[in-house]
């Protein structure tokens, strides 16, 4: 009897030792850029929504903006891939119609104003794929200024005449991107 229990307890210890080394999963670290996304309308409660936009929130971490999104040159809006925006309904930017579905998002930062980008690419990887060719609306919009905001961010909110505006806000820069119906 004493031999067989020393031979379960060797055999048990030997099993433990070797799945010690056995991962059932391996998760990735927590992304420094996690994703969000916003909507409008933006209550929780309206499943009718207009538009949405999935992107990545990038942090200043002590940087400059300048440094993440160099002025004159196309930024995905966020980190990571390129901010995908759908519409529900058809919609405009500015006075460009844009079918519903699903678009890529970009923009051109600049001090005075930036240029947002509609592209009919999707699933890309920040913008070093981004092909002019491809746009489907182009709206130079101004800058201003605000509270400063560590994370880039993302909100809508109704303005007079039906406007749909999407806020873009960085450090201290603020941008209103026009959408109507």
């Amino acid at each position: 009897m004493k031999k067989s229990t020393c031979i379960t307890t060797i055999a048990f210890a030997f099993i433990m030792l070797l799945s010690t080394n056995v991962d059932a999963q391996k998760f990735s670290k927590l992304d420094k850029s996690p994703m969000d996304a916003a909507a409008f309308p933006t209550s929780y409660k309206n499943t009718n929504k207009l538009i949405k936009i999935v992107y990545s929130r990038p942090q200043l971490k002590g940087r400059a903006l300048s440094e993440l999104a160099p002025n004159g040159k196309v930024w995905r809006l966020g980190a990571n891939e390129a901010a995908e925006l759908t519409f529900y309904k058809d919609m405009k930017l500015g006075n460009t119609p844009v079918k519903a579905g699903t678009y890529t998002f970009y923009a051109i930062p600049g001090d005075k104003e930036w240029t947002v980008i509609i592209s009919k690419d999707l699933n890309v990887w920040g913008s070093y794929f981004y092909k002019e060719a491809n746009d489907v609306a182009r709206l130079a919009v101004p800058v201003t200024s605000g509270e400063p905001l560590e994370a880039f961010s993302i909100a809508f909110n109704k303005a007079d005449g039906g406007v749909i505006n999407m806020h873009l806000g960085w450090g201290t820069t603020r941008v209103a991107v026009p959408f109507t119906k």
